[in-house]
C-alpha cells in the first residue's frame, strides 16, 4: 500500500527536488509492474493556504516534508512568518486528528538570535508539539537545479553573474556551506523511510566563496569549448548540473568548432568529464527513444546522420520543449537532470545519434526512470 507523502513547499528548489525523487521511485516500481510505493501530495503556497485542500491532503498523511517558509520580507514578517505557517499546519493536523511523521526543514542560522534563526527555532517547536515522529532537519545553503538568482541563494546568483558576463562583488575571506539540494532531499526521504525522528544534520562542503565564483566561471568558459569538468567528484558534479541547468532551454543546441579541409570535416563530440560511456544507436523512422530521466547524470545527445526531434519536460511539469536536429549540422543537446527526454527519428531513413554519459552504466543503481515525455 503506497505511503501518502505531503510535500509543502512543493513549488521551492527543495520542495522540487523532493517530490522528484518521490516520483522517481513511483517510476521505477511501475517499470517493475509493482505498486508505487508513495501517494505525492504536493503543496504549493496557494494550496497550503486553501483550507479544504490543506485538509483533504493531510488525511491519511503518513509524512509531511515540510519545506514551506519565509525567508525575505519585513522583520516583522520573518518573525511571524514561519510560526504561522507551522501552527496552520499543526492545527489543521489536530482537527484531522491525525500525527504524520513531520521533517522540517530547519536551518543552521535556528541557533542564532537573528529574527530569522528565532522564527524558524519556533517554528520547529511548534511541529514538534505535534505528537507524532519529528525531525528536525538542520540545513546549510542549499543549491541545485532550478534555484532562484538573487533571492538568498548565492550559486544561483553568481550562475547568473558567470553566464550574464558579470562579476559581482565578492567578499575575498567569505566562506560558504553548501549542500545540494538532491543530498537533502535524499535526507529527508531516508528519515521517513527509516522512521527516524530527532536532529538530522547532513554534512555540507564548506566553500570559500572566491572558489565558488571562480569554479562557475571556469565551468563556463569551458563548456562554451565543449569541454566538461572531471566529474569524479559528485559534488562538482552537482554543481556543474545546477550552472547546466541555468542555460536550458535556450541554450542548446550546443554549437561545435569543426575542421574542414579537402579530406572532409572532423570535430570533437565531447572532450572531458573524466571518463563515461559512449555508444551509438541506429533508430528506424518514426521510432522514439528514451522516454526517461536522471536525478543526477550528465547525458548528451548528438544526431550524426538523419533527422530528429528531442523533446523534453521538467519532471512532474507539463510544458514540452521540442529541438529539431540533423546529422547535416551536428550540434549536441545536453539533458538537463530532472528533466525527462526522448529522441524521435522524424526522417525516412535510420537515425544515427552519439548518446555519451558520464558515468558506466550500473543496471544495479542506473539512475534512469521511466516516465513519457507526452503525457498520454
Amino acid at each position: 500500500m503506497s505511503q501518502k507523502i505531503v510535500v509543502t513547499g512543493a513549488g521551492g528548489l527543495l520542495g522540487w527536488h523532493a517530490t522528484a525523487r518521490l516520483h522517481a521511485a513511483n517510476c521505477a516500481a511501475r517499470f517493475r509492474k509493482a505498486p508505487p510505493p508513495f501517494e505525492i501530495v504536493q503543496l504549493d503556497r496557494i494550496g497550503f493556504q486553501n483550507d479544504t485542500t490543506l485538509a483533504v491532503a493531510l488525511d491519511g498523511a503518513a509524512a509531511v516534508l515540510h519545506f514551506a517558509g519565509v525567508n525575505r520580507g519585513t522583520e516583522a514578517e520573518v518573525a511571524e512568518g514561519n510560526p504561522a505557517i507551522a501552527q496552520r499546519l499543526a492545527n489543521f493536523c489536530a482537527e484531522a486528528r491525525t500525527r504524520p511523521h513531520v521533517i522540517y526543514a530547519n536551518s543552521t542560522h535556528s541557533r542564532s538570535s537573528t529574527v530569522y534563526g528565532l522564527s524558524k527555532r519556533n517554528a520547529g517547536a511548534i511541529l514538534a508539539a505535534i505528537g507524532g515522529c519529528h525531525t528536525n532537519m538542520i540545513l546549510p545553503h542549499i543549491f541545485g537545479e532550478g534555484a532562484r538568482p538573487r533571492y538568498n541563494n548565492v550559486t544561483a546568483t553568481f550562475i547568473e553573474a558567470v553566464i550574464g558576463g558579470e562579476t559581482p562583488q565578492i567578499d575575498p575571506n567569505g566562506m560558504v556551506h553548501l549542500l545540494h539540494a538532491g543530498v537533502a532531499a535524499n535526507a529527508a526521504i531516508d528519515a521517513i523511510m527509516c522512521g527516524r525522528g530527532g536532529d538530522l544534520i547532513p554534512e555540507p562542503r564548506p566553500t570559500p566563496v572566491p572558489w565558488l565564483f571562480e569554479t562557475l566561471r571556469r565551468f563556463h568558459a569551458d563548456y562554451a569549448e565543449n569541454l566538461f569538468p572531471d566529474f569524479s567528484d559528485p559534488f562538482i558534479r552537482d554543481l556543474f548540473n545546477s550552472y547546466r541547468a541555468a542555460l536550458y532551454p535556450a541554450g542548446f543546441p550546443r554549437p561545435l568548432k569543426f575542421k574542414t579541409d579537402s579530406r572532409g570535416t572532423l570535430f570533437d563530440a565531447v572532450r572531458g568529464g573524466g571518463g563515461g560511456q559512449t555508444f551509438l544507436s541506429w533508430t528506424e523512422p518514426g521510432v522514439t527513444r528514451g522516454d526517461h530521466f536522471h536525478l543526477g547524470k550528465v547525458e548528451r545527445f548528438l544526431v550524426l546522420e538523419g533527422e530528429a526531434m528531442i523533446r523534453i519536460r521538467c519532471v512532474m511539469g507539463n510544458q514540452v520543449r521540442e529541438y529539431r536536429v540533423s546529422g547535416s549540422t551536428p550540434a549536441p543537446v545536453d539533458i538537463p537532470t530532472l528533466h525527462t527526454h526522448s529522441i524521435q527519428n522524424i526522417g525516412d531513413q535510420p537515425l544515427l545519434t552519439l548518446f555519451w554519459t558520464d558515468e558506466l552504466f550500473d543496471p544495479a543503481a542506473p539512475d534512469t526512470y521511466f516516465d513519457p515525455v507526452l503525457k498520454g
